[in-house]
């Protein structure tokens, strides 16, 4: 898997910033300060550096989404550590309303480590993704998502209009999502999983967290499709 997913000797700035917080290394500065390190990931600041606007990153080499051992059945489950330290009373909780979770494509993305986003997303993003599950536009299984009736527009946060996702609805993130994303999506559909943007985004009410997940997709196949998750995620 070298080759896709990257050598420990390689000099990504990203992947050195994981050897520093893993082997115990003091910094440079300039460098990122380690906010949380386990066998499985380090936890970094994000730039620029608000209460709500982190990243999660494997300890191990992982260039990014295309990676096949994201797939294999040992692989920790990422997306789930994102939120259990991203949730309010988490280690590295978002101080932000409503929080999401988002990785880019391989073409999107500046650093090529494996890092999800740990940020907000605007109220309107929220309700826009609860009147979708109102009106029956939301995948309630994972064999549905790429379905045509469950693929909607959502309006950035960052004012370039409305993108095309493909939206499910989960109880857990137990499962792998990155799995789930290339077995009912970019294999039924011929894509490639180097191509596609992830983004998790918790379901809230006024009494917080609701007990489901949205979980979005998007790429350049797609009419007004997208394949970054930096139009849904406020990082400023």
């Amino acid at each position: 898997m070298q080759p896709v997913c990257g050598s420990p000797a390689d000099t990504d700035p990203l992947w050195q910033d994981v050897q520093y917080c893993t082997q115990g290394i003091v910094p440079p500065a300039g460098k990122p300060e380690c906010l949380k390190t386990t066998p499985n990931y380090v936890v970094l600041h994000g730039k620029p550096e608000t209460q709500h606007n982190y990243l999660l990153l494997p300890s191990c080499r992982i260039t990014g989404i295309e990676c096949p051992f994201l797939l294999s059945a040992g692989v920790a489950n990422y997306w789930h550590e994102a939120w259990e330290n991203a949730r309010q009373g988490g280690d590295v909780p978002v101080q932000y309303p409503n929080l999401g979770l988002g990785i880019n494509s391989q073409s999107a993305r500046r650093y090529n480590q494996l890092h999800i986003h740990m940020a907000g997303v605007r109220e309107s993003t929220q309700r826009r993704l609860q009147a979708l599950e109102a009106s029956g536009r939301v995948a309630p299984q994972p064999s549905q998502w790429g379905d045509a009736q469950y693929q909607a527009a959502v309006t950035g946060a960052d004012g370039t209009g409305d993108r095309t996702y493909r939206i499910l609805r989960l109880n857990a993130l137990t499962q792998n999502l990155f799995d789930l994303l290339n077995r009912y999506v970019v294999r039924r559909f011929g894509l490639d999983m180097a191509g596609q943007t992830l983004i998790v985004v918790p379901k809230m009410t006024a009494t917080g967290f609701a007990g489901t997940f949205y979980v979005l997709n998007s790429d350049s196949s797609l009419h007004d499709g997208t394949n970054t998750c930096d139009h849904l995620l406020v990082y400023s």
